[in-house]
Formats: C-alpha cells, sequence, structure tokens
C-alpha cells in the first residue's frame, strides 16, 4: 500500500535512484452488487468518468463497505482496466475472498503471510476519504449500479444498457450483431465463466442457439482444464460456441473473420479491456463494444446491438434471461496442468543461433548504438501527431503480428494509425528532404538513410493501450532519437526508455500549438541530465526566430544508464560483460 504522506505529487528519490511522480486517487465503493451488474460494469463505469488520460501519473486505491463483496478475480478485472485510465497501478485492501484465492491456487502460504498484516500493511489508507489527503476521491454505489457498454473505438465511451440502444440509432451504428467474444486477460476467471455459463444453459432449455459468432478464450490452462471438467465448456458449445487457445487471440487481432466483405462496416461486442480502431481485425469499420461476458454472450442470442438482455424478450420469442448465477471458485478446486507439457530447455550458452537471412519472420536483433552523451541537434519533426495514438496506432496488431521476430519487417507498419496535425490525414506526412508527402515509414527511413536526426510530437496519452513492446522499439530501429508529448502512458514511456529513445514531456501543453510539423527542433541540457534536471526544445519554425519551450522528464538514474548505453538490453549486457571479466 502506499502511505497517505507520500500521496501528493512531488519527487521521491530511493537509494536505487528511482524517480517517481504521481497523484493518488482513492475510489470508495458503497453498497452491494445485484443483479446483472458485475465489476466489469464498475470499471466500465469509472473508465467513462475519468476517460482514458484521467488516470495518467495516478495510483488508485479502492477501498469501502462495497469492496467486501468483490470477488478476488472481480478486482484483478478492475485492476487490470486501470491501464485503460493511464494509471501506475491500482490497489485493493486484502480481504477474505484474496485468502480464498491464494488457497484454492496453492498458495497457503502466502495467504498465511497476507493474514499477519492484513490490519497493519494491507488494509485501506487512513485518510482515502479526504480531498486535503488524497489528490482526488469517487464515490461508486454499487447497489444502483447497472450494466454498462463501452464504445466503439474508445474505452471510455461509456453507456448504461438502458441507454445503449438509443445510442446505436442516434450514432446510425450497425444494429446487426456479427460477433461476441469472451476472454482473454481481463474476463476469463472462472466465476466469469461461470456466469457466462448460465446464460447459455437458459438459452439452452428454452431451445435457443446464438445467432452471432460466439468464440470463448480462456485466458490460462489452468481455466482451460478447469472449465472443461465442470462442463462449462460443453455449456458454451452446446449452443454454438466455440473455444480457442488460451491467448491473447481476437483481443489482438488474432482470429479468422467470416465477413462477405473484409472492410465492410459491422459489430462485435466483447469482455476485453480495449477497443481502439483497427485493433481487433485491421478493418477501421469494426466497431468493438466492450461489456462484461454475460452481456457479451447473452447479446448473442438475439443477434442484435439494441438488445438489452435486463428487460427484453429475445427477438421473436417470449424467453427472458434472469439474472447470471456463478460460482467464485470451482468447488472441486482448480484442475492444475501438468509440468510435464513443457518442454524443458536445454541452455547453451555457446551454441550457434542460426536464422536464415532470407527469412521473412526472424531476424536476429543487431544492439542499438550508444548514445554520445550530446545534446541532439537540428531533429527533423517526423511527424506531429494529433489526438489519440495508442501502441495499436503506433505499432498495429492483426497481421502484422507474423513479424514481431523481424524487426525491420514490422518496423514498416510505425505510426501508420497515426493523423498527422499538418493536414488531418492518416500516415502521410511531408518528406523535408524531397518536399512530398509520403508515408510515415518510408519518411523515417529516409531520414535514417540521409544520417538526419528526428523526433516525434505527440499529443495527451501517448502510447495508450497494450504494453507493446515494439511500439518503442520500432522508432528506434527507424533512427528517432526524442519523442516530445503533451503527456505519455506510463507503460509506453518506460518502453521507450528500454529501447534508448528520450520520452519528454512539454511542460506547457499548450506549447505543442507552437511546434510546426516542419520544425527543425534540438535539445537543450541533455549533456548534464540527471534525474529532475532542465531540459528546453529549441524550435525553429519555418520563416521565424528560433524559440525555447521547457520540457521535463521522468528519468530515473537507472534508466539514464539505459539511454546512455543505448538501450536497457545494451547496458545489461555490458554489465554482464564486465563480471564475465573480473571473475576471469
Amino acid at each position: 500500500m502506499v502511505a497517505p504522506d507520500n500521496v501528493k505529487l512531488g519527487a521521491h528519490v530511493s537509494a536505487l535512484g528511482i524517480f517517481i511522480v504521481y497523484f493518488q486517487l482513492s475510489i470508495k465503493l458503497t453498497g452491494r452488487l445485484n443483479g446483472w451488474a458485475s465489476p466489469k460494469d464498475v470499471v466500465l463505469h469509472l473508465v467513462g468518468k475519468l476517460t482514458v488520460n484521467g488516470g495518467t501519473g495516478h495510483i488508485f486505491e479502492y477501498f469501502g463497505e462495497g469492496v467486501e463483496s468483490l470477488s478476488c478475480t472481480g478486482m484483478a478485472t478492475i485492476c487490470n482496466m486501470g491501464a485503460e485510465m493511464g494509471a501506475t497501478t491500482s490497489v485493493f485492501p486484502y480481504t477474505p475472498s484474496m485468502h480464498d484465492y491464494l488457497v484454492a491456487t496453492g498458495r497457503e502460504q502466502v495467504a498465511t503471510q497476507a493474514d499477519a498484516f492484513q490490519n497493519e500493511l494491507l488494509r485501506a489508507d487512513e485518510g482515502c476519504e479526504q480531498a486535503q489527503v488524497y489528490d482526488r476521491v469517487v464515490e461508486i454505489d454499487l447497489s444502483s449500479l447497472e450494466p454498462h457498454i463501452n464504445g466503439p473505438f474508445s474505452p471510455d465511451r461509456s453507456f448504461p444498457l438502458s441507454e445503449f440502444a438509443k445510442a446505436v440509432k442516434e450514432n446510425n451504428w450497425p444494429t446487426e450483431l456479427k460477433s461476441a467474444l469472451i476472454g482473454s486477460c481481463t474476463n476469463s476467471s472462472y466465476e466469469d465463466i461461470t456466469k457466462a455459463a448460465d446464460i447459455a444453459n437458459q438459452a439452452k432449455a428454452a431451445g435457443l442457439s446464438a445467432k452471432s459468432e460466439l468464440l470463448i478464450t480462456p485466458g490460462s490452462t489452468m481455466i482451460e482444464k478447469t472449465i472443461a471438467r465442470d462442463g462449462l465448456t460443453q455449456s458454451l458449445t452446446d449452443i454454438g460456441g466455440m473455444v480457442l487457445a488460451n491467448a491473447c487471440g481476437p483481443c489482438i487481432g488474432q482470429w479468422k473473420r467470416h465477413l462477405d466483405d473484409e472492410n465492410e462496416p459491422n459489430a462485435i461486442i466483447t469482455s476485453f479491456n480495449r477497443n481502439f480502431v483497427k485493433r481487433n481485425d485491421g478493418n477501421p469499420k469494426t466497431l468493438n463494444f466492450l461489456a462484461a461476458p454475460e452481456v457479451t454472450v447473452a447479446m448473442s442470442f438475439a443477434g442484435t446491438t439494441t438488445f438489452n438482455p435486463v428487460t427484453d424478450n429475445i427477438p421473436g420469442t417470449d424467453f427472458k434471461f434472469s439474472p447470471p448465477k456463478s460460482k467464485t471458485l470451482p468447488s472441486r478446486g482448480f484442475s492444475f496442468y501438468s509440468q510435464d507439457i513443457f518442454q524443458r530447455p536445454n541452455p547453451d550458452a555457446n551454441a550457434d543461433v542460426n536464422v536464415s537471412p532470407s527469412s521473412e519472420r526472424l531476424q536476429l536483433l543487431e544492439p542499438f548504438d550508444a548514445w554520445n552523451g550530446e545534446d541532439f541537434k537540428d531533429m527533423l519533426v517526423s511527424v506531429k501527431v494529433q489526438g489519440k495514438c495508442t501502441t495499436d496506432h503506433i505499432s498495429a496488431a492483426g497481421p502484422w503480428l507474423k513479424y514481431k521476430g523481424h524487426l525491420e519487417n514490422i518496423a514498416e507498419n510505425t505510426l501508420i494509425g497515426a493523423v498527422n496535425d499538418e493536414n488531418d490525414k492518416v500516415n502521410n506526412v511531408h518528406n523535408s528532404l524531397t518536399g512530398e508527402f509520403d508515408t510515415i515509414p518510408e519518411v523515417m527511413k529516409a531520414y535514417k538513410d540521409a544520417k538526419k536526426q528526428w523526433m516525434v510530437l505527440a499529443d495527451h496519452n501517448y502510447g495508450e493501450g497494450s504494453a507493446r513492446e515494439h511500439a518503442a522499439m520500432q522508432v528506434r530501429y527507424l533512427g528517432g532519437s526524442v519523442v516530445v508529448a503533451r503527456s505519455f502512458a506510463r507503460i509506453h514511456e518506460t518502453n521507450l526508455k528500454k529501447q534508448g529513445v528520450l520520452p519528454l514531456w512539454l511542460q506547457d501543453e499548450n506549447d505543442y500549438s507552437k511546434i510546426s510539423p516542419r520544425a527543425v527542433c534540438s535539445t537543450d541540457g541533455l549533456s548534464s541530465i540527471a534525474p529532475g534536471s532542465k531540459v528546453d526544445l529549441l524550435v525553429r519554425n519555418p520563416g521565424q526566430d528560433t524559440i525555447r519551450i521547457p520540457l521535463r522528464h521522468t528519468l530515473s538514474g537507472d534508466q539514464i544508464e539505459w539511454i546512455r548505453a543505448g538501450s536497457a538490453l545494451n547496458m545489461i549486457a555490458a554489465a554482464q560483460a564486465r563480471e564475465e571479466a573480473a571473475s576471469a
């Protein structure tokens, strides 16, 4: 837990040189979930209130009587989606449901230790309710919370279920529901699947089958084996569902669509955590709406986005769902996987790694060049990004994922989803060397080939979404030195640092408008960079005098060494080499 005397915005430098800047936001949960409302609805409601960047730089602490009514995996779902608000992390106080989950998953010793400290270290901090202690307090009454559906194209476009059909009609969204997908990292607990299976069993008893394609992605081998043993898989396949491999799957576009036209406008509903444009299948006209698993499955039987399972009969029938029943944990315990299914490696540090130079999917990585310790001079702006720019905009998923092992090939998709502030076009920017417009990757490659340093200028919450390291690696590979932004999503900001790219924040976010997409920029202050040190950006817009724009950074001492070495991996390799030399 975070001590309340440390929750105000500030800099705290530990003995390890870690520089931390954060706010503390507390969320008071009162009442108790009932009917169709679920933990997923808590966070869908919250992200609608706070927006996708409302938690940037914050730690979320949940507290209140309502916490006691939540399952451990329900709290995990809420914490999982803290990233969708930009939160640094999310915490709940220790509860009996956490004890039960630890025991059920074979971690009795951990549960025993947690029990011993639950009243001392693992409880909600004093002062959670006080705005003068915490930066912000949000209250959610679980008793009055209704199911939510969020989307499309952003997790914070939030609608109570009772208002969603109206939104579909007002926005002219597709009414046919093509696919319903549950599972992934966010909503594939045993409790989630029991709710989904109960809905399936109700429908089967009424002689119904799913009208929309229904796909289920277990979150782990343990869940996959347990739900199969307990008949839950059978319940879902009996009504037309298909169980996929326990992996990211459709959430990052790894599935086969069955559309007459792969580019047609269509609607899907998922229990995933994010729904950015083109994320699920590369089609910008696929509208992904986020919901709880039980709502997702129920809507698959209606086959329409205007169906409300809480109030409506299935179209053409007199059948109406009852609120789903669930089991928090399996009564027979979890079915654990056998270690025999793994092929244990026999590592040999001297073994050759042979990769065909003609391979399109694998490529040996070459270390990035170390930084010379000097300021970056005369950087060209490769793109001035306008508006939302997630890691899906920076490094597209779907069919591109086959190149994850080949940096040169996957770099061809770098920022192809970004909107250029100069012309409001996607993946279309000015090449300062030729005077022509081209795609963003082609311009970046041209600058790299000409040995021109370049930077990215970004808007708010740059890099929100998946912790996709390729989004940082690709920028580095194509020669990017610096990303300047109004604000960063925390995980992507750290990934940039790991790859040797400097993430720099505009001290005044309004200075974004002072930098032309065709500006030439230099840094001032990097040669003496230290935690909390001052850095400026010298901006020379076309036909204007140079202006000085103040920046800030969040680099710790260790992270500065990553930058100096060229990447975190370079620093680790150098440290290993020193150890080997010392022991020789």
